[in-house]
């Protein structure tokens, strides 16, 4: 039984780690932290999960997860790069759902980030969590990356076509669209109900943080740097992205066979009937990115439409499938949940 640790169990993230470890059938769930909550039942904050989490949270504290066999960081951005050393060096493994350790150069992660990094040494030694493209490197990992949900969904739709050498890469565009809970759990005029209901906006024009993981992901697939137009937009849905991707075709191929050789062996990846167009609600709660790729008028521009839940593939349930490969479960394990309708 692997005994897991949370460091930040009360925010979206944090608690959608909860719902799902707490069914695991191979994973005890050994701490799980707080600064503000400590003493409070899990299950007195969260009472979905009444009668499934009923320890207590305790504070962050090297001792409260020295039991661990893995810690999962489900905090803010900067601090799981001061608090992961300590933990490595005690055989404890690392899974932190924050960009840490995601972008390799320790320049671009600061200009982006706007912090110093306090463990550039560790960087070398993070692997990137993106299981599609990372398991065999996942699976002898002591320190993983999870991705951001944006860099999922964009870089899945589009790993095909930069792999394939099918696309002019200096001209990808990604258009992606995200319910409010992928800002967390915070107290922003921008994300009251009254301002993001029946409101749609785009946002980060200029440049989103996620960008440079992105190009990051991309670059390294299609073997040389990649040029990529991101453009976020905040929608009035809680889960959910929709990513729909453009690229101009440099090459012929049967693009419908393509994704579908690609990711035949891939649990959590759909690639849907050609002529499809995937929906955000058919991956709620679920951890699928459903793909669907078209080329309108037969034209020179292929068009990608990826989906996934936010909090599941782009979070919580992509992290427990990385722990699962770490750990050598079956993949799916915990994680092969129905997607809720409606």
């Amino acid at each position: 039984m692997i005994k897991a640790g949370i460091v930040g169990g009360t925010g979206y993230t944090g608690v959608e780690l909860l719902r799902l470890l707490a069914k695991h059938p191979d994973v005890r769930l050994q701490a799980i932290t707080s600064r503000s909550e400590v003493g409070t039942r899990v299950s007195e904050m969260f009472p979905s999960l009444r009668g499934r989490v009923d320890i207590e949270f305790v504070a962050p504290s090297a001792g409260a997860l020295s039991g661990c066999d893995v810690v999962f960081f489900a905090t803010p951005n900067g601090i799981a790069m001061k608090e992961a050393k300590a933990l490595l060096d005690a055989g404890i493994r690392v899974i932190d759902l924050a960009a840490d350790f995601r972008i390799r150069d320790v320049g671009v992660w600061e200009k982006w980030y706007g912090m110093q990094h306090a463990c550039p040494e560790l960087l070398e030694d993070a692997v990137y969590g993106l299981p599609e493209v990372n398991r065999e490197k996942i699976a002898k990992a002591n320190l993983v990356a999870n991705p951001g949900c944006y860099p999922t969904a964009v870089q899945l739709g589009f790993l095909p076509l930069v792999e394939a050498g099918l696309v002019d890469t200096d001209h990808l565009i990604a258009d992606a669209k995200s319910g409010v809970s992928g800002a967390g759990k915070k107290a922003e005029t921008g994300f009251l109900f009254s301002e993001a209901a029946d409101n749609f906006k785009a946002y980060g024009v200029a440049g989103h943080r996620h960008l440079p993981e992105i190009r990051q992901g991309l670059s390294i697939a299609a073997k040389q740097p990649v040029g990529l137009t991101f453009v976020p937009h905040l929608t009035p849905l809680i889960r959910g992205i929709h990513a729909t991707l453009y690229a101009q075709l440099t090459g012929d191929a049967d693009l419908q066979q393509l994704y579908e050789s690609r990711y035949a062996n891939e649990c959590f990846v759909d690639v849907m009937p050609s002529g499809s167009h995937p929906e955000t609600r058919s991956v709620r709660g679920g951890n699928v990115c459903r793909i669907a790729v078209h080329r309108p008028q037969d034209s020179g521009t292929v068009v990608v439409l990826s989906v996934i839940d936010n909090l599941v593939k782009g979070a919580a349930g992509q992290a427990v499938q990385n722990m699962n490969i770490m750990f050598g479960l079956q993949e799916a394990s915990g994680i092969d949940i129905v997607p809720l309708l409606p």
